[in-house]
């Protein structure tokens, strides 16, 4: 099924109806929104195994994978909506007046930005798509959600896009709440990107394509926030201490990890570094024997399976580059090769090349001479969304340069773990330094993801009964505030 590019036209119709609608929205009952993402989600799991199957046609991916990113989309959907009830998110403060102060009433609270546009992840129709975390803090915030369906499983998404559409009209919202919108080209992008009416941006995809949209909202009369996803290669740090009690274990979790999803995921491990020596040449032996037994798997569609092709060629190209273990099963058309590489830190050093991400089932073993070295292997590497360090505890004193160096680049720091499995919490935190996305302050997964679409506004000198409810002197919303710095809950 094709579907026809939305016209610029159509595109600024869908914005000034959203536009029109958020006062309404914006407006409307932490209850009424919460109760419009649960309905989602009821949705979503109403639509049974026709959707599931849509959704394996277009994207390659196994049925049980894609039930389980449907579940974990509903629980996004009920969970965000469990956060907005509660209001932790609104930061309500109070600052009661002290005329004898001559100090005035203050209160400020978060209040939403306004339409909200949203681009389709390709790897996760479900989760980070139409109806994914970016759509649903979104509409927990109080913002109109206009979503750009992804081409590579443009039905699924329209699919979605009904439900959600359904919701929004049983819940008695206008239709400008949500809209859903295709295009190839990047102008379709661009003109949502650009549109006066839009107010920030949600993405999870490459580099190319979120810098792109970053560089339009700068480039703006009013700039707007733009909260890009734009992939990491997640380096994972051995030290000798584990690997000598581990060096087998540690092996067969990173190749599970590495080609875990045929490698396509923003969290997988492209990059692992070790200091030379027994422990990590059995490691790499290890590692390279158990990528040679996994069979290779069916990429999302062509494209990605095309650039992971040219990408992994261009890195084993490199003359300091050794490759360690390869699938020995012949790949079909579209599929990815496990791949495991390895060079000398002082060719990382020297070619950019090998800091770029392959994504895909490849991964790339880093050798240092040393843990100073080791160290300077981590302060040449941007911005990622994780790291891991595969430490004792007694190594973790001992390299205190080495752990503070590593936090410094990445959103989410582990500790003997694997990258890859995103938990849907408050305390995750699914972002990090540039360029893994634009704005490392944030998080696109977990209920603090509300926060990327508000901002603070402080009311000075209200009457009561002119306040919004969250700053009422009887607040009947049973959500935290803090009033004149102590922390309090009004019940319901």
């Amino acid at each position: 099924m094709t579907f026809k590019d939305h016209t610029p036209v159509e595109i600024d119709r869908l914005m000034q109806e959203a536009w029109n609608v958020f006062p309404v929205f914006r407006n409307t009952s932490l209850k009424q929104r919460a109760g419009l993402m649960r309905a989602i989600a009821s949705g979503l799991e109403a639509t049974g195994d026709e959707l599931i199957q849509v959704a394996m046609r277009e994207t390659n991916l196994p049925e049980a994978r894609l039930k389980n990113e449907r579940i974990r989309t509903m629980f996004q959907l009920t969970s965000y909506a469990e956060a907005c009830e509660a209001g932790h998110w609104l930061e309500a403060r109070i600052d009661t007046a002290h005329p004898e102060k001559g100090e005035p009433d203050i209160r400020k609270m978060q209040v939403a930005l306004g339409p909200v546009v949203v681009f389709g992840a390709s790897n996760f129709p479900f989760a980070y798509s139409t109806a994914g975390g970016d759509t649903a803090s979104a509409l927990a915030a109080g913002c109109p959600v206009i979503v750009k369906g992804h081409p590579a499983h443009a039905e699924t998404s329209e699919r979605v896009a009904q439900v959600i559409a359904k919701a929004v009209a049983a819940a008695g919202l206008p239709t400008g709440v949500f809209a859903h919108v295709h295009g190839v080209s990047f102008e379709t992008g661009k003109a949502l990107v650009t549109h006066p009416h839009t107010r920030a941006v949600g993405f999870t995809g490459s580099y190319g394509g979120g810098k792109a949209l970053f560089d339009w909202a700068n480039q703006r009369k009013v700039p707007i926030p733009v909260f890009s996803e734009m992939g990491s290669i997640n380096p994972v740090f051995l030290l000798p201490g584990k690997l000598k009690s581990s060096a087998k274990e540690l092996a067969a979790q990173l190749a599970a990890s590495v080609t875990l999803g045929t490698g396509q995921f923003c969290t997988n491990p492209g990059l692992i570094l070790g200091i030379e020596g027994e422990e990590l040449e059995l490691f790499i032996k290890e590692l390279g024997a158990a990528i040679e037994k996994v069979t290779p798997g069916t990429m999302l569609h062509p494209g990605i399976a095309k650039t992971y092709g040219e990408k992994r060629e261009a890195a084993l190209a490199q003359a300091e580059v050794e490759t360690v273990g390869v699938a020995t099963a012949k790949p079909a058309q579209n599929q990815g090769v496990p791949t495991i590489a390895s060079a000398k830190a002082e060719a990382f050093f020297k070619n950019p090349l090998l800091h770029q991400e392959v994504f895909g089932p490849y991964s790339l073993v880093i050798r240092c001479s040393n843990a100073d070295e080791l160290v300077k292997a981590a302060r040449h590497l941007e911005g990622q969304l994780t790291a891991s360090l595969m430490a004792t505890d007694e190594e973790l004193h001992q390299h205190t340069v080495l752990v503070d160096a590593v936090q410094d680049i990445c959103g989410r720091l582990i500790l003997n773990g694997v990258p890859t499995g995103v938990r849907v919490s408050l305390s995750m935190q699914h972002g990090g330094p540039f360029p893994a996305t634009t704005d490392s302050r944030f998080t696109s997964v977990g209920a603090d993801g509300i926060k990327r679409w508000v901002r603070p506004l402080a009311f000075q000198g209200w009457t009561d009964a002119a306040l919004p409810e969250a700053l009422k002197n009887s607040n009947p919303l049973g959500i935290w505030r803090m009033i004149n710095n102590e922390l309090t809950r009004d019940q319901i």
